[in-house]
C-alpha cells in the first residue's frame, strides 16, 4: 500500500518530493548521510543519531526486517529516515517486524522515493544542514522557512537526553564478564549515548561494567573503587557537554580513561584542546584509518559530525603537543581527509579514538583497542 505524499526540505532551499513511510506527521533535525550498505537497524537505534535525519546512500533498505536482538538501544533514536526505497516485506528468518512497521510504532517519520544520490551530493557540497520531513506541510517554501527557524547541531547538548537516569550493571543486559582475558576488571562507563555492543565487547574483554548517567560527578566514580573509566559515544556538540568535560578533567591522572567518539572529543577538551564541527562528518562502516604506531590501515565504523583539532594544543621545541596533563601524541589518522582519529596521553593513563571499535554495524579491525584498555589499566598499577 502506497504511503502519503511527503516532502523533505533543507535549509538551503532544496526540496525533495517523495512518499512517506513509517509514522505520518513531520519531524525536524540535522540532515546527514550514512554510507553503510547494511546495518540500518543499528543505525536507527544508535543514540548518537538523536536529533538527526539520516539519509542512507545504499538505495534499498529494510530487506531483512527488524528484530529484538540487534538494536543498539531500547528504541529508535533518529529524528527521521530518508531512503530511495523501503522494502515492502522482510526477507529473513530473524525478522520480527518490517522497517515500515517499526518506524510507525516508534512514531518516526520516514520518506522514500527521493533521489538520495542528489541529496547526498548536496550535503557533501554544502555540509550537513537543518532539515525537515513532513507529510502535512507539502509547500516547499513554507517548510524551508520553518526549517530555518529551528536550532542547529552546533551548541546542542544532547547527551543528557539519551543517557540513563540511574546507574545499572551491564551484566544484567549483556551477560557476565569473560574470565578468559585475565582477571575481571571493574570499570565505570559514562553513558553519553551508549551503544549496547560496546557493553558486549567490554564484557568479552573481561570488564565488569557499571553504566553511570552522563552527568555523574567524577567524585562518585572515584569513590566506587573502579579500575578504570570508559567514555561512550553520544550525540550533540562536545563543547556544549560541559559536565562531561568537567568530569573527565577531574578523572585524568586518577583512573585510566578510554574514550570513543563523543568520549574521545570530551577527552580532548578536558586536556585543554579544541573541537570543531565538520562539514558533513563521517558516517559509515568503510572509513580507512591508519594506526600511526604500527602502520596498519584499519577499515572502521564511524558516526560523528565533530572532531578534535589536532592543532588545538601548544607544542614544545620538539613539536610535541603539550597539555595541562603532559604530552599527547596522535595514534590514528583518517586516510580520506587527514583528520585526527586517535591520540594517547604520555604522562597520564588515557587514550581515545574517534571511531567505533565495537562496530555494530561494521568491521572488526579495531577490537584490539579494548585489549589496549586492559593493558593500560595493568600498566597503571595492580588492579583490585
Amino acid at each position: 500500500m502506497r504511503g502519503p505524499a511527503a516532502l523533505l526540505a533543507l535549509e538551503d532551499g532544496s526540496a525533495f518530493t517523495g512518499t512517506g513511510f513509517g509514522a505520518q506527521g513531520e519531524t525536524f533535525g540535522e540532515a546527514v548521510f550514512n554510507t553503510s550498505m547494511s546495518g540500518y537497524q543499528e543505525v536507527l537505534s544508535d543514540p548518537s543519531y538523536a536529533g538527526q535525519i539520516v539519509a542512507m546512500t545504499s538505495p534499498h533498505q529494510g530487506n531483512y526486517g527488524m528484530n529484538a536482538e540487534d538494536p543498539e538501544s531500547a528504541r529508535v533514536q533518529v529524528a527521521g529516515f530518508a531512503v530511495r526505497e523501503a522494502a515492502r516485506r522482510a526477507s529473513s528468518w530473524r525478522a520480527e517486524a518490517t522497517l515500515r512497521d517499526s518506524l510507525a510504532a516508534s512514531a518516526v517519520v520516514g520518506i522514500e522515493e527521493i533521489d538520495t544520490r542528489r541529496l547526498t551530493l548536496r550535503l557533501r557540497e554544502e555540509g550537513a544542514m537543518r532539515a525537515a520531513i513532513s507529510t502535512i506541510d507539502l509547500d516547499p517554501s513554507s517548510l524551508v522557512e520553518r526549517v530555518r527557524q529551528t536550532s542547529g547541531m552546533a551548541g546542542a547538548d544532547l547527551a543528557w537526553t539519551v543517557s540513563v537516569a540511574e546507574p545499572y550493571e551491564a551484566g544484567a543486559l549483556v551477560g557476565p564478564a569473560r574470565t578468559g582475558p585475565g582477571p575481571v576488571l571493574r570499570i565505570a562507563a559514562y553513558d553519553f549515548g551508549m551503544k549496547r555492543n560496546i557493553l558486549r565487547r567490554l564484557a568479552a574483554s573481561g570488564f565488569e561494567t557499571t553504566v553511570v548517567p552522563a552527568d555523574t560527578p567524577a567524585a562518585s566514580v572515584v569513590a566506587g573503587g573502579f579500575d578504570g573509566v570508559f567514555l561512550s559515544n553520544g550525540p550533540g556538540d562536545p563543547a556544549a557537554t560541559a559536565y562531561g568535560v568537567r568530569a573527565t578533567r577531574e578523572l585524568l591522572g586518577t583512573l585510566p580513561v578510554f574514550g570513543i567518539c563523543l568520549g574521545h572529543q570530551l577527552l580532548g577538551l578536558a586536556l585543554g584542546g579544541r573541537t570543531y564541527k565538520m562539514k558533513f562528518g563521517h558516517r559509515g562502516v568503510n572509513q580507512p584509518v591508519k594506526n600511526l604506531r604500527t602502520g596498519v590501515v584499519e577499515i572502521t565504523s564511524h558516526n560523528h559530525g565533530f572532531a578534535v583539532d589536532a592543532e588545538g594544543w601548544p607544542r614544545d621545541a620538539d613539536g610535541v603537543a603539550m597539555t595541562p596533563f603532559g604530552a599527547v601524541e596522535p595514534t590514528h589518522r583518517n586516510l580520506n581527509d587527514g583528520t585526527l582519529e586517535g591520540f594517547r596521553c604520555l604522562d597520564v593513563p588515557a587514550f581515545g579514538v574517534q571511531y567505533h571499535p565495537e562496530a555494530a554495524p561494521g568491521p572488526h579491525d579495531s577490537r584490539y583497542l579494548f585489549e589496549e584498555f586492559r593493558d593500560l589499566i595493568a600498566r597503571d598499577g595492580d588492579p583490585s
